[in-house]
Parts: structure tokens; sequence; C-alpha cells
């Protein structure tokens, strides 16, 4: 957008667009292509909260973003730190460049941290997938969410259940806009390019098969429950072959329960390391069933009719069960099992995809941007 300085001459101030982990690439990569396709001046930011090739690298490539204008390289460390840390660099990074809008997505430490320097520095900050909530503040993101929503100029929401969170904790109606899910953006623009994937043949994998994916502490982090994970999946891998992309946090909690092994030795599992983009889509469109803990799956697989097993008792996006193929089970080892064997011999449970997760919502979203900076530019 353009800036009249103060001796008349006309400049143009940026957006900045701030990724701090692999989950906020998908979220970033549909929103800068459709500003980049509109004449906006972009500062792509990557915090360096979670780097490294595997598990960003890989992914900016597959998505085809280009690399990052700014390299912050905060790096693994407390909440605090990375959060504190984060806010004394982005302050200095919009003293320099003066941005017209900082847009954060999602949940990590590096939202939460960009969107207070907004709030103290007066820059408007929009924040994309607004008013999800768990209700169980034992989880960092939950308190990532409510802060950012609590300071954030822009509340962007996808479904009505994040309106509804928002209203109810006081949020002007004006500040909430219903824009869809961006991830479905990225999901949709990338199953052609995904169907070019050898990873299937590459993994040597069967007609039928399951994907696997688990991260989170409250699953990894205690070693009953995670063994009790693990004897469900000794159960489910009798019937249908697993596919388990693993994470290095819970390759680390393994190791040190001594429970790798056990692992490696489930029936009929294929365990590899992180994989990009493209051939984590190719092999979740393919597959019968996922088992996870992660939050965007549970989107992706509603988007694409895949019946889907959620290892939380809770989760902050609700629509997925309520409209599509999403169950919550927890950690019982039993429910897991039962939910599993039922997925694979009714077909799982059947949905419908939620409106405004239709490709689109990034057109929204940059409506909704310039819109705002030009009726708010100083």
């Amino acid at each position: 957008m353009e800036h009249v300085t103060g001796d008349g001459e006309i400049t143009t101030k940026p957006i900045i667009l701030v990724v701090g982990a692999r989950p906020n690439f998908m979220k970033i990569a549909p929103i800068y292509a459709e500003l980049q396709s509109r004449g906006q001046e972009l500062i792509l930011l990557h915090t360096g909260q979670h780097y490294d090739d595997n598990m960003s690298k890989v992914f900016f490539d597959d998505l085809g973003m280009p690399k990052p204008d700014i390299y912050m390289g905060i790096g693994s460390g407390s909440h605090a730190y990375q959060t504190g840390t984060v806010m004394i660099e982005f302050e200095k990074i919009c003293q320099e460049r003066d941005p017209s809008m900082v847009v954060v997505v999602g949940d990590v430490n590096s939202t939460v941290a960009c969107t207070i320097v907004c709030a103290k520095m007066g820059i408007p900050c929009a924040h994309v997938e607004a008013g999800l909530r768990s209700f169980d503040r034992d989880m960092p993101e939950e308190i990532n969410r409510i802060l950012t929503d609590s300071v954030a100029d822009l509340l962007l929401t996808p479904s009505p259940d994040g309106d509804e969170h928002l209203r109810a904790e006081g949020i002007a109606e004006e500040r909430i806009i219903r824009v869809g899910n961006v991830m479905i953006d990225s999901l949709y623009n990338n199953l052609a390019r995904a169907e070019s994937s050898s990873i299937q043949d590459d993994l040597g994998l069967e007609d039928d098969y399951s994907i696997l994916t688990l991260h989170r502490p409250s699953n990894v982090d205690d070693e009953g429950i995670f063994a009790g994970i693990i004897s469900a999946l000794e159960v489910i891998g009798k019937e249908i072959q697993i596919v388990f992309p693993m994470h290095p946090r819970t390759e680390k909690m393994a190791k040190q329960f001594s429970l790798y092994e056990r692992i490696a030795s489930i029936p009929r599992i294929k365990i590899t390391g992180p994989v990009g983009y493209l051939d984590f889509v190719a092999l979740m469109s393919n597959s019968k069933l996922v088992l996870t803990d992660s939050g965007g799956l549970q989107e992706e697989t509603t988007a694409l009719g895949i019946p889907c097993i959620t290892l939380r008792e809770n989760t902050e996006r609700p629509i997925t069960v309520t409209e599509g193929t999403n169950t919550i089970v927890g950690c019982d080892p039993e429910l897991i099992k039962s939910t599993a064997l039922d997925a694979l011999t009714t077909g799982g449970k059947s949905g419908r995809i939620p409106e405004m997760w239709d490709g689109k919502t990034a057109h929204r979203i940059a409506d909704v941007l310039i819109n705002y900076i030009e009726n708010n530019g100083d």
C-alpha cells in the first residue's frame, strides 16, 4: 500500500507474513501467492522457531514459496525463551521495515510474540485461523490462541465455531471475519501435483494402508500413555499396513523409553522420517484411515472424506467432528483399537465438507487485508 512521507514522497509499505513452524507454511503459501498476484509488496519472515531441511526447506520448495526474505534463526528453547526472543528481534524488524500490516497464522509461539509486538507498536495485525479453542489450557497452543486473538486487529476465522468463541470472549464484532480454511487452499492447489509423487512405490506400500502421526507431548512424553497407544497399534497393524512418518521428538522419546524397537516390530508398519508436503499429500489422499494427534490432519481428512481418528481428549477443530470425518478417541488403547477396526470394517465415519472450505480462502483474506489497509492507513 502507498504511504506519503512528510516531504510528500510516495513509498510502498510492505505486508509482513510470519511463519515460525512447519504447520504455518501451508497456511501462508496461498496468501503469499494471492497477495503477490495483486502486486502487493511482501516480506516473508521465518522466525526459525522450528527449522531443519527435512521439516522446513522441503516444505518451502514443495509449496512453491521463495526463500524467506528474513530468517531470524530463533531456534529451539523454552516457551518463554522463544516468545521473548522473537519479540525482541521482531520489534527491530518492524522499526526498520515499517509494515502496513503483519499477518500471523496458527498458534505457535512466534504467532503470539509477533502479535504482541504489533499491539505495542500500533501496527495492524491479522490472525489467520482465529477463534479455534480446545478449552484445554494445559496445551501451550491454547494460551497462544487466546492471547493472539485478544490483541490482533483482524480475526480471520475458518468456521462458525471460531466466530462464536470470539464473541463469547467479548471480541468486537467488526474484528471477526469468517474467511474459510486456508489449509484447504494448499491441499486443493497441490492434489494434482502430488499425483506425481513416487512415495508409495518408494515405500513399497500395499494397496490398503493407514497413516499415523504422533508427536504431542501429552502422548509421547508419558511412558505409560505412549506404550498404551503402541499396544493399540499392534492390533491395528494386523489388519492394515501403517505408514508412520516419525517426528524427531517422537523418535527421541521412543528411544528414551526403550519403546522404539517395540514400535518397529508392530505388524506391517513402515517407519519413515518426516516427508515433504507433496509426498505427504500423496500418502494421505490415497490412505484408507488416518490416526493422528495433529490439528491440520483433522481438517485435511475431512476435506478429502477420509476417516480420521484423533488421539487426543479434545480438539480445537470441532467442526471436523460435527460435520466431518473425525472421531476423537483420546489415548485409551481399547477405544483406539475398536474405533479403528470399526472404520476398517464399515468404511468409517462419513461427513461433509464445511462451508467456505472451497479453496478460495486466500482470495477472501487478501480482499480483507487490502480493504483494511486502504481504510485505516495513516
